[in-house]
């Protein structure tokens, strides 16, 4: 059984719709939370984080296709793994909003970069969206109070490349819910790895392990599941840039659950950022 969607009433595709964008944005509000108050630290959240993931990505299998293969790779494992071992460091310092942001304009940066390696042309428009986006980027990362840290916007840059080449290696999947699974089961030796490394002495109270295992298996696992069914419903135009909203919902959600201020540099950063995307989007799809 593929990952198809067939006769989607129009509200029902925008209900799923929104819940798996509100569902990858809780994603950067439940670390943020659970690092910055120190309720566990960043490898022990990677490791629930990917368990969680895991299990209820593979008990989705099981109920909905009635299989127990394992799809997916090792190659696309050891990115998703470098995807949410930078995602966890990065928001040891982070405002959630801001992570967001850099997360989503490196994947999208990724994505453009290696589009122009294998023979893609930028026409006019296209290359006003580069510049908008890679100039809102310098203007978010220029040193002064509202940068963010820099080890902190690196490692999460890194995270975002990683989540690219993810996406890269999994745009041939015939059945992505059923790969995604295989790569979280795949991706527990390395997260393993990382904790017997670097998890001795970080603390994990209950709340900081009921951070991460949302953020696994309802905002990971689920927000996926949900992503990949409604996907082959949308025109692919609006499939790239309904994802623009994620980095808007985290900001919103760093402002109202974890009391973080939007800054006059955020807001412009993210006007060129995601505009300068949007354009490049529309214009690849539409040319």
């Amino acid at each position: 059984m593929s990952d198809h969607v067939t006769a989607i009433s129009p509200m029902r595709l925008l209900l799923l719709t929104s819940m798996a964008m509100l569902a990858f944005a809780a994603n950067s509000i439940l670390c943020r939370e659970a690092l910055a108050s120190g309720h566990i630290g960043a490898s022990t959240f990677t490791l629930v984080r990917i368990v969680s993931g895991a299990i209820m990505l593979g008990l989705i299998l099981l109920a909905r296709y009635r299989t127990h293969k394992i799809g997916g790779s090792w190659l696309s494992a050891a990115a998703l793994f470098g995807y949410a071992a930078g995602f966890s460091f990065a928001y040891i310092s982070l405002d959630a909003g801001a992570g967001a942001l850099l997360l989503f304009g490196a994947v999208q940066v990724t994505m453009i970069v290696y589009g122009l390696w294998v023979g893609e042309r930028l026409n006019g428009p296209q290359f006003i969206g580069v510049a908008a986006a890679a100039g809102g980027f310098v203007w978010l990362m220029l040193p002064g109070i509202e940068a963010p840290p820099l080890v902190g916007a690196l490692l999460m840059l890194g995270a975002g490349v990683s989540w690219g080449v993810y996406s890269l290696l999994g745009r041939a999947a015939k059945e992505p819910t059923i790969a995604t699974a295989g790569n979280f089961i795949r991706a527990l030796p390395f997260a393993c790895i990382l904790f017997l490394l670097m998890g001795d002495g970080e603390q994990v109270s209950a709340v900081g392990f009921g951070y991460a295992a949302a953020s696994g298996a309802l905002a990971s696992g689920v927000g996926y599941a949900l992503w990949y069914a409604v996907m082959p419903a949308l025109p692919a135009t609006m499939a790239a840039t309904v994802q623009l909203s994620v980095p808007i919902l985290a900001a919103l959600g760093g402002v109202v659950l974890l009391d973080e201020a939007l800054t006059l540099r955020f807001g412009l950063a993210s006007v060129a950022v995601l505009g300068g995307i949007a354009i490049f989007v529309f214009y690849r799809r539409s040319a």
